[in-house]
């Protein structure tokens, strides 16, 4: 609760009688009972505004009936300010349709105040500032009157109030009554990079690569032709086996496996696909003797399988047929048969896929141990970035082996190389750790551009909304995104008590104090040693009036980040710790 007028009657009087306005000159005698109360006393943040309710109760025979009274709030700030709507008192005898105060019985307005917030509003005053109009006196136009002393300005005052510019708007603000100082920017502190959600980089440090070469066979033959034996294609199988071989990061894994078409009796078809493994072992162990490699070999048997991959890739008439009959049958002679019936198709099967079959076949399946993290960092801040593919990149922005900026700088080369969704979502997540909510928000609008269509891109595209102040662009994603952004969604609109009861850690804990609940939020943070936490916990203490606690935990949050000192300075809900000396900023 605030008087109005906070000055004595003598000066009012005199200030007012020099002044010559007089309608307002009697105004001022009961000054004490005017009453003004702005709700919340202190200012908060919520959903990129700032809103109060400012309530003027004027008593009985205090409002002259001629006047007019025009009262401004604005918001003031280094470097600007921000006036709101303006509000217009009359008395009951002027002609006008303003709120009218009864001067018989006094009377009370109510003011909806709403700012779009502005970063530096965090060291900000709520101020009032009034004009006055009458018929009587010098104040037959709106007349800018001083709240804190009651007076008008005097001429000098008024010639630089009619010239405008910085000393004008100076001597505005010191007419002005403030009636709230700083905002609780609390709601910015909610994390919502920490709930957003990487994509999987797919990334493995150690793959698996696997060659395959052919030895071919004559139907019903195990005998290797020496034709067979030197193709290209097994002339280069151990071409890739010998270039991988003194490499100290891939391991080899040989095998010789053989086959029989799937035609013809199943016994001696078992045993023909032996023979061949066992010939087609003779011949890679020739190949590759002076590799010194080793070998292990198998039989499969009727290549049923083989058979149905062709199939599929193949143009044969009525291949759906065949593939129903493989699906229809388990038992290999009851496959046989069935296709055999199919006599066109079997005739193109005879030539065009059973030859195939026939064969024992080189595998390599080679383990490819990757670059280590260190050799990946070292590329990055060597410049080489092309040196990495866009698992690796991804992978190392993930790792906490790089800052901030290097691992936006690695997430902006993948998503400008790759354009991937993947590419462009986890950059969105780096640009929210960063802190910058808008690139997030193009990032993750790229992201489905490029085709994502997943649910971490969509809850990802709502909280960055959030963070970017976009609340309702954030609500419409809300169905598809996780019970805890859902949460976030009513935190940002200043619904802490059902966000609280859905969150857990930092959040929660930024929840809780905002709904006042402190002994939640202390313990939603009682494992947690990071600086955002310890900073909080100042802030609980300094609510709760324990300063020694306050400064002690504010002291460990800036030798974690110096940055948190320049802003305890501004931080309305640490004022009364800066004031009170405890710790020397």
């Amino acid at each position: 609760m605030k008087n109005l007028f906070r000055v004595s009657l003598a000066l009012a009087v005199v200030a007012l009688t020099v002044s010559g306005c007089n309608c307002f000159k009697k105004m001022a005698k009961n000054r004490d009972d005017v009453k003004l109360t702005c709700t919340p006393e202190v200012l908060v943040l919520n959903n990129g505004r700032i809103d109060a309710d400012i309530t003027v109760t004027f008593p009985e025979k205090y409002f002259n009936k001629k006047a007019v009274v025009k009262v401004t709030p604005v918001m003031v700030f280094e470097g600007g300010e921000v006036a709101g709507t303006t509000q217009y008192l009359q008395g009951s005898k002027v002609d006008d349709n303003y709120t009218v105060i009864d001067k018989t019985n006094g009377g009370r307005y109510t003011q909806h105040v709403s700012f779009p917030y502005d970063d530096r509003m965090r060291q900000s005053e709520l101020q009032l500032r009034a004009e006055i109009k009458c018929p009587g006196g010098k104040c037959k136009e709106f007349t800018l009157v001083n709240l804190n002393n009651g007076a008008v300005p005097t001429k000098e005052e008024a010639a630089v109030l009619a010239a405008g510019g910085a000393e004008a708007d100076a001597l505005k603000r010191a007419f002005g009554l403030t009636i709230a100082v700083g905002v609780n920017t609390m709601q910015k502190d909610i994390d919502y990079a920490e709930a957003m959600r990487l994509m999987d980089s797919g990334y493995k440090n150690v793959t698996t690569e696997v060659t395959k070469a052919n030895y071919m066979y004559q139907i019903n033959s195990s005998n290797l032709s020496k034709k067979a034996a030197d193709t290209e294609e097994v002339r280069d199988f151990r071409t890739k086996a010998e270039s991988q071989k003194d490499n100290d990061r891939i391991k080899q894994n040989l095998y010789v496996n053989g086959y029989a078409s799937p035609d013809g009796p199943e016994k001696f078809n078992d045993k023909l696909s032996a023979a061949r493994s066992q010939s087609g072992k003779k011949a890679a162990e020739k190949l590759l003797a002076d590799i010194d490699l080793s070998l292990d070999a198998a039989f499969y048997g009727e290549d049923w399988e083989g058979f149905k991959e062709l199939v599929e890739a193949s143009d044969i008439e009525d291949k759906q047929m065949i593939l129903q009959v493989l699906n229809m049958y388990s038992s290999s002679s009851e496959r046989e048969s069935q296709i055999k019936n199919m006599s066109q198709v079997f005739e193109s099967l005879k030539k065009d896929i059973l030859p195939q079959l026939r064969r024992a076949q080189l595998v390599n399946s080679s383990d490819i141990t990757g670059k280590t993290d260190d050799e990946m960092v070292a590329l990055v801040r060597a410049g080489k970035l092309g040196d990495l593919n866009e698992k690796e990149l991804l992978h190392i922005a993930e790792c906490d082996k790089l800052d901030a900026k290097e691992q936006v700088a690695v997430l902006e080369y993948a998503a400008k190389t790759y354009k991937t969704p993947t590419a462009y979502n986890n950059l969105g997540v780096a640009y929210a750790k960063a802190g910058d909510a808008q690139k997030a928000v193009d990032s993750f609008d790229k992201a489905v551009k490029a085709g994502g269509n997943s649910a971490e891109i969509n809850n990802n595209i709502a909280l960055a909304n959030l963070m970017a102040s976009n609340v309702d662009k954030a609500k419409q994603y809300a169905a598809g995104s996780s019970a805890q952004t859902k949460a976030l969604i009513e935190a940002a609109q200043g619904n802490y008590s059902a966000a609280q009861a859905q969150l857990s850690g930092y959040n929660a804990a930024v929840a809780s104090a905002m709904n006042n609940d402190y002994t939640a939020a202390k313990q939603h943070i009682a494992a947690d040693k990071s600086a955002k936490a310890d900073y909080l916990r100042a802030i609980i203490a300094a609510k709760e009036n324990d300063m020694a606690t306050s400064a002690a935990q504010l002291k460990s949050a800036i030798a974690k980040e110096p940055a948190y000192a320049e802003r305890a300075k501004t931080d309305v809900n640490l004022r009364e710790l800066v004031k009170s000396g405890s710790l020397t900023l």
